[in-house]
């Protein structure tokens, strides 16, 4: 009995001692935690959006995420001159990766809708409405080449470099 609570007593110690670690995630835990975010934990997989894509539904989603969302995913969704996006923890995700593309419409507005705890995302429930939010993904699956628009003046300080 005294060698089991030993026992028992020295993993519970090498657990926390492990759990003490700062260390990035390894490629298990990433894919665990990809995993779950995709099939579980986001919502939304099968709503569709009642826009239908066209260039004024695009430039609405374009404004709109010009002024909500630029500030942490820059003015063409690919972090852009955010000068913390990477060193968040978990840092900023380019919206035009592949993680966040393969994102589902319905998941991409639940998130903008719900945002992500405890990462940094926030809700936008009660700020934009639905008709912005679902314009914002349609922005986010047709956006433009990375620094193409330039940084947000928040971190610019230049007026004329760009129109957000």
């Amino acid at each position: 009995m005294k060698m089991r609570l030993l026992w028992l007593g020295g993993c519970a110690a090498c657990l926390l001692a492990a759990g003490c670690r700062a260390t990035p995630p390894g490629p298990v835990e990433t894919a665990t935690v990809r995993w779950v975010k995709h099939n579980i934990t986001v919502k939304g997989a099968k709503d569709r959006s009642p826009l239908t894509h066209s260039p004024t539904v695009m430039q609405e989603g374009k404004t709109a995420f010009g002024y909500y969302c630029v500030v942490c995913h820059g003015l063409d969704g690919q972090n852009t001159g955010v000068p913390f996006a990477n060193s968040l923890s978990p840092p900023v995700p380019s919206l035009a990766s592949r993680e966040v593309q393969r994102y589902s419409d319905g998941q991409l507005k639940w998130i903008i809708e719900n945002g992500i705890s405890p990462s940094g995302m926030p809700a936008s429930r009660g700020i934009l409405s639905d008709e912005e939010m679902w314009s914002i993904v349609d922005y986010l699956r047709h956006l433009p080449p990375a620094g193409s628009l330039g940084e947000p003046r928040v971190y610019s300080g230049d007026d004329e470099n760009s129109s957000q």
